[in-house]
């Protein structure tokens, strides 16, 4: 496509630290395209927490090497196909799409890591959903395949994994218990499907732990979805009930420090450390959590919530106010 510049919009992560070491850029190369990669020129990019892991160095950047653009997933149009094509996209194809590179103008992703939006779905909609839609229907179905009947607690109800988790569980006939922080939250995650809302925040009262064995007359849950690590992480392993399990997916407020596994002991408890990538390894895998993700919100049984679209350049800003806990459902940057 002759069409093309030489050089996009980007951010780049020059050096680990806060959110000030995001660098805006108007001269950054457009990546070039290896065999069996497309080149998206973004619409829309998704915020997501891993993004703060890797700007800080609490993981290794993608690609191996600073200064790197981060972002795992973007919605838009191919621009450009290299070499072999069997998955049949062609350039003007809507896509959203999973790897990395995202806080940019162009990325160029493997074909095999892209899907096609359908008709009737925005573009923000398709990245507002996706790795999170996607993180979470791997979690009701794989990491604890949830019974109907079942008793579970999501932490973190009102942010963009919780209010989705709500949605998926309240269609699965399940009885949600969901903390947040602050009336207004708690109030938001009670009208996407959580049963019974704990305000983490209130001065005064029992603790979330105490208020959840009440409610569950002193026998635990069933499963905890937990986003939230080091905060949480004991409070999880108590409120679970025998023969229980906890899956974390996440560490928002810090990672869950090393632990004696005998702890697991008396109550026969599971506990599972998941991460979304693991479950779409293969073309199938990606399609079944992508598609299933994209017909639930077309069927508007998923309703995506977006909490702000930023520009490009305030993606700094966008992670300040993502890691400050002042957000509620997904945060997108306009490209």
């Amino acid at each position: 496509m002759s069409s093309l510049p030489s050089t996009m919009k980007a951010i780049l992560v020059p050096q680990n630290g806060g959110a000030e070491v995001l660098q805006y850029t108007e001269s950054q190369p457009i990546p070039p395209l290896s065999d069996g990669q497309v080149l998206v020129k973004n619409n829309f990019s998704g915020i997501n927490f891993i993004d703060t892991y890797f700007r800080s160095g609490l993981y290794p950047p993608p690609g191996g090497k600073l200064p790197a653009i981060i972002g795992q997933e973007g919605a838009g149009t191919i621009a450009k196909i290299a070499g072999s094509n069997p998955l049949g996209f062609k350039e003007g194809d809507r896509v959203v799409w999973i790897f990395r590179g995202g806080y940019a103008e162009y990325t160029a992703v493997p074909a095999d890591r892209v899907i096609k939006i359908p008709a009737g779905v925005s573009d923000e909609h398709a990245v507002g959903g996706f790795l999170m839609g996607m993180t979470a229907l791997s979690l009701v179905k794989e990491a604890y395949p949830v019974q109907k009947g079942d008793t579970v607690l999501v932490h973190a109800a009102a942010g963009g994994m919780g209010l989705l988790l709500c949605q998926l569980l309240r269609g699965m006939d399940v009885t949600v218990i969901g903390t947040a922080g602050g009336p207004e939250k708690c109030a938001l995650a009670k009208e996407n499907g959580a049963t019974h809302i704990i305000d983490y925040k209130a001065s005064s009262g029992p603790s979330w732990v105490e208020q959840v064995l009440k409610l569950t007359g002193g026998k635990g849950v069933d499963c905890v979805f937990d986003g939230v690590g080091k905060d949480t992480w004991e409070g999880s392993l108590e409120v679970a009930k025998r023969k229980g399990k906890v899956v974390y997916f996440g560490n928002a407020s810090g990672a869950v420090p090393p632990f004696n596994i005998q702890k697991l002991a008396s109550k026969n408890l599971s506990i599972m450390r998941t991460t979304l990538n693991n479950y779409i390894v293969t073309r199938e895998e990606l399609e079944f959590y992508a598609n299933g993700v994209l017909d639930l919100i077309k069927a508007g049984k998923l309703n995506i919530r977006i909490h702000k679209i930023y520009p490009l350049k305030d993606a700094a800003e966008a992670q300040r106010d993502l890691e400050g806990r002042r957000t509620t459902g997904k945060l997108l940057l306009k490209i």
